[in-house]
């Protein structure tokens, strides 16, 4: 088929259009070899413009193709084809008759929202994949990176806070604090405001510890469970925290959810 006698097909919208050229491409390749003329017009909301487009579409063979959600646009587009005698394909008309048969709330009438749930989507699964990659220390270089770093000894609830927050779509790195390891250079480069550190009740925490070692299979007088390594390293943490001058939230019997919005609240308050 030579081009110009391609059919030309006119994709309309007032967001991307990707939809509708999506399905123009998959109808057009049910017909011979599936070769269509596509003209896009994405991000399309004045209403001259898109009777130019129409007035244009009229002097060839042309198919318009449809995804707007605006009614000012979706009914010009109705009478301009009307005029001028051309196919018109509304892609979204018929799903919103149908929805408003069975929705009690009315649409919300903006474009291109779906592609903002896409991009909250990928936001969320990177801050997740985030948290993964820099759980416990991985990786040091990382925390320059993040939004929050989260501080404490061990079984402070630092991962499943980290875990939360990035299903928050924050990118959250957690740093474990033993006396015998010594912080990255990084934690002190790190701006005021990002930096939160997590400390325990002592009994609380020899409690979860002998949990843990009992899931383990280790027995209880370990010295990770032993009250003397705790309180020595609560302390070495509350130097450290002393030192980058960091907000301290108590985990103490604290809901997750409680102690990340408490985070999330101060991470705001900290941009402001």
């Amino acid at each position: 088929m030579e081009k110009k006698n391609k059919p030309v097909v006119y994709i309309i919208s007032d967001s991307v259009g990707e939809t509708a050229e999506f399905v123009v491409t998959a109808v057009a390749s049910q017909f011979n070899s599936g070769q269509v003329e596509i003209h896009k017009e994405s991000f399309l909301t004045d209403t001259g413009r898109l009777k130019e487009i129409l007035k244009e579409a009229a002097k060839k063979k042309s198919i318009v193709v449809c995804t707007l959600v605006l009614p000012e646009l979706r009914n010009t587009i109705v009478e301009e084809a009307l005029k001028y005698d051309l196919p018109l394909v509304d892609l979204l008309g018929p799903m919103f008759k149908a929805f408003a048969r069975v929705m009690s709330a009315d649409p919300r009438l903006e474009p291109g929202l779906i592609r903002r749930l896409d991009e909250d989507y990928f936001r969320r699964i990177a801050a997740v994949e985030f948290a993964v990659k820099h759980d416990d220390g991985k990786d040091p270089r990382g925390l320059l990176q993040a939004d929050v770093v989260l501080l404490g000894v061990s079984r402070t609830s630092k991962t499943p806070l980290s875990m939360y927050l990035a299903h928050r779509k924050l990118k959250v790195a957690n740093l474990p604090l033993v006396p015998e390891v010594e912080p990255p250079k990084e934690l002190y480069e790190l701006p005021r405001g990002k930096v939160f550190g997590l400390t325990i009740a002592p009994e609380l925490l020899r409690k979860i510890r002998e949990e843990r070692l009992s899931t383990l299979g280790l027995g209880a007088q370990a010295n990770y469970a032993e009250m003397g390594r705790i309180l020595e390293e609560l302390e070495y943490s509350r130097g450290i925290m002393r030192r980058l001058a960091c907000p301290v939230f108590d985990v103490s019997n604290k809901a997750v959810e409680e102690v990340a919005n408490k985070i999330i609240i101060a991470v705001k308050e900290s941009k402001e």
